[in-house]
């Protein structure tokens, strides 16, 4: 199976001025496509040529696993925003999350610290569990909850390269902009 670097569901410039088109252009159309680029040349004549991203972040290890978990990772990642996004969960999911957190707000406050917490590269995630039940992730690199049969429903990527051209070194900036762009009807069809 050849992979494709996936479009954006929106303009370069429709999440400015949190995402800079300059961002995009860069994260997106060189980092994205390099893992992808990097993806397609290491599965020929392995037992992955064929299979999906979902397959190879279960079962594989070292290179592929990575590569295939970062194109996962990042096409879910631009998928979840909007230029107008729905700003808070609605029904069933709103009501996981307080369930799970007490509320939106200390669900926010959790994964916002999870995201800036992370030591080094990687993801925060927020999950659903096999009972239903939802969880925060730190995910180091390439990571997925996948690995671990949780259900991945929101991600934020905490790498340099998502956030460096528009807060430079300030993570917990990017990680306060980012619920700006999140669209919670996203999101909730995941759920």
């Amino acid at each position: 199976m050849k992979f494709e670097l996936p479009q954006l569901p929106y303009a370069l410039d429709a999440l400015a001025p949190t995402m800079s088109k300059q961002t995009l252009e860069f994260h997106h159309g060189k980092h994205l496509q390099a893992y992808v680029n990097n993806l397609n040349g290491m599965i020929a004549g392995t037992p992955f040529e064929n299979a999906d991203l979902e397959t190879m972040i279960k079962q594989a290890e070292g290179a592929i696993f990575n590569n295939a978990g970062q194109v996962w990772n990042h096409t879910f990642f631009f998928n979840q925003f909007s230029a107008k996004p729905q700003a808070k969960p609605t029904g069933k999911l709103a009501e996981a999350i307080d369930k799970s957190f007490g509320s939106f707000d200390t669900f926010k406050e959790q994964f916002s610290k999870a995201a800036v917490g992370l030591f080094g590269s990687g993801w925060a995630f927020l999950a659903q569990n096999s009972d239903g039940t939802l969880a925060i992730t730190q995910e180091q690199n390439a990571g997925n909850p996948l690995r671990k049969n949780q259900k991945p429903l929101l991600c934020c990527d905490v790498w340099e390269h998502a956030y460096y051209l528009d807060y430079q070194n300030r993570r917990p900036d990017f990680v306060g902009k980012f619920w700006d762009l999140v669209d919670w009807k996203v999101i909730e069809s995941r759920f």
